[in-house]
């Protein structure tokens, strides 16, 4: 019998396996999350503070954590760089934000920074305080909702290098008027502990970026 007799010759196709191709995913998994913490990284690493060269309506110290009636090392960080720019005079009031750490705390984030800037000579009543903020978002929402109140245009958002480039774009998702950024290098915290956590945030923040903009998750 001739071959076309017989037809044709069926070779059958190789199967592939289900478990190469779920590594071949995960790889691929694996090298677009390097290249994303490294972009990040990349950016997180050159945010550097605003010529201030005007004036602003207000400075904005974004809240960190309390050790007890008193603000944490970290954050007297920020309010030393607060307490710099205002004798600067690269503003006339401040808004500090952050609320209760722990219920058993007496102080907000914000009364600790109130109490620690007054007893650094700023008048009371220059300070304005918010005192619900849970995270970099509510720092930056609620001190809008504040700044609008009072008229306020222009503002200088004050916090550590690291967390620079985050909260800039937090203030841009939310409209803020060319803001601009007084930041300062931690000599307390330990970079190979909060770098890393701020990628994790910072991707964090992308994903509820785009769920706030689908309209998929309250503002």
């Amino acid at each position: 019998m001739t071959m076309s007799e017989q037809g044709p010759v069926l070779i059958p196709g190789k199967k592939r396996s289900p478990l190469k191709f779920i590594f071949s995913c995960v790889g691929v998994l694996v090298i677009l999350g390097l290249l994303w913490t490294g972009f990040v990284w990349w950016k997180m690493d050159h945010v550097q503070s605003s010529s201030l060269n005007g004036t602003s309506d207000v400075g904005i110290v974004l809240g960190a954590s309390m050790w007890g009636d008193t603000p944490s090392p970290g954050l007297k960080e920020r309010l030393d760089e607060a307490l710099k720019l205002y004798q600067e005079k690269k503003f006339s009031t401040l808004i500090v934000s952050g609320g209760l750490d722990k219920p058993e705390y007496k102080y907000t984030e914000a009364e600790g920074m109130r109490n620690y800037l007054v007893a650094h000579g700023v008048p009371e009543d220059s300070i304005i305080l918010e005192n619900k903020a849970r995270s970099t978002y509510e720092n930056l929402l609620y001190s809008k909702q504040i700044m609008d109140e009072h008229g306020y245009t222009s503002a200088v958002i004050i916090t550590h290098q690291y967390h620079g480039m985050r909260s800039r774009d937090i203030a841009n998702y939310l409209k803020y008027d060319h803001p601009q950024l007084g930041l300062t290098e931690s000599q307390t915290l330990q970079m190979k502990y909060h770098k890393p956590r701020e990628v994790l945030a910072y991707t964090k923040w992308k994903v509820d970026e785009l769920l706030l903009w689908l309209g998929w998750k309250k503002a």
